[in-house]
């Protein structure tokens, strides 16, 4: 069972439940609670009886606005679609839950309802990145703009049990995103979490600093850095991507190169695949006692399904489980101190 926000982002129940009606379809056994307006929600379930069939709806004309600053929302999130959602997991209702509502938000109450888990200092928020060899895990993405050596190192076990479930391996190879791969290259704290990593037993191999150009490189599965970095490096590759969109449009404005296009119809298709945002969408909030999604608050429901899907693998996995498990192995490391580290 997957709880649902059908209030939160750009399109709220128009692209939540076509996006379910996509889950279902690969996902036949999975089943959801729907959090929002019921007339709304039941109007969007009309024509789709198979999927109506695997909805249970909560009705709530609340939400959380998307501009709305985390502090306002949480003294009026009582009642919200988005909180009901977080609750449902709480209760042991659902496995997870989904929202593409306000990013700022979402991370406060499901830090108040789930709790962070025990020895994590703060959650942090990863996804997943295209890259040349493969996909990547990035974190974090925003949610702690500055953070100390150990936190990145946790950040470092959150993503390297992420990675295990999210790609299925047993070893991932985790980075520090630096300025350098230098040893003497970076901030402070950025040296220090590389020490440590260096001495500590922890579910990955540590292959030290990672540069900008290593993450579209696939260089390593997992790619930590604190929440500054992290979100500049995200909506810069962001950046990138619309703008190759916007070059290729440009580019075939003539009968010559549409017909080149024409020609070449089937690779186009699978580049414009293999390129599609929509595929990675999905930020998981990882640390917490308590499997949360972030959609993009622009979804559509291509988008929205891949953020549900998601959800669904963290779920039935086990992620939680083997996070507090090797949390507590590298805690009890008498190695897992912060050294000092020379300017």
């Amino acid at each position: 069972m997957i709880a649902v926000d059908a209030m939160g982002g750009d399109h709220g129940v128009s692209s939540v439940i076509p996006g379910l009606a996509i889950v279902l379809k690969l996902r036949p056994d999975v089943r959801f609670r729907v959090y929002g307006h019921r007339d709304r929600i039941e109007e969007a379930l009309s024509g789709q009886p198979n999927l109506k069939s695997a909805v249970t709806v909560i009705h709530t004309d609340k939400k959380i606005e998307s501009d709305e600053k985390p502090s306002a929302a949480l003294r009026a999130s009582k009642g919200t679609s988005m909180r009901m959602a977080l609750e449902a997991v709480e209760a042991g209702e659902a496995m997870a839950a989904v929202s593409a509502g306000n990013t700022g938000a979402l991370m406060a109450l499901a830090k108040i309802v789930f709790k962070t888990l025990p020895g994590i200092h703060r959650p942090a928020i990863a996804s997943v990145m295209p890259g040349i060899k493969g996909e990547s895990i990035m974190l974090d993405l925003g949610a702690n703009v500055l953070v100390d050596a150990e936190t990145l190192v946790q950040f470092a076990v959150l993503g390297a049990v992420f990675a295990k479930k999210q790609k299925k391996i047993e070893n991932p190879r985790v980075g520090l995103l630096n300025v350098g791969s230098e040893d003497i290259k970076g901030p402070e704290h950025i040296r220090a979490a590389a020490e440590i990593l260096k001495k500590i037993e922890f579910p990955g191999i540590f292959h030290g600093f990672v540069e900008g150009d290593d993450i579209m490189k696939g260089t390593v599965d997992v790619i930590v850095a604190d929440g500054y970095a992290g979100n500049v490096a995200l909506k810069t590759a962001e950046g990138v991507g619309l703008l190759i969109k916007h070059y290729f449009k440009e580019s075939f404005n003539s009968p010559l190169a549409w017909l080149g296009a024409m020609i070449a119809y089937s690779s186009w298709k699978k580049l414009k695949r293999r390129t599609d945002p929509r595929l990675y969408n999905g930020g998981v909030f990882l640390g917490l006692n308590g499997v949360c999604v972030k959609s993009h608050g622009g979804a559509d429901a291509l988008a929205f399904s891949q953020a549900v899907l998601l959800a669904v693998r963290l779920a039935r996995y086990g992620y939680i489980r083997e996070v507090i498990e090797d949390i507590n192995h590298v805690s009890q490391q008498e190695r897992f101190l912060t050294p000092e580290v020379e300017d």
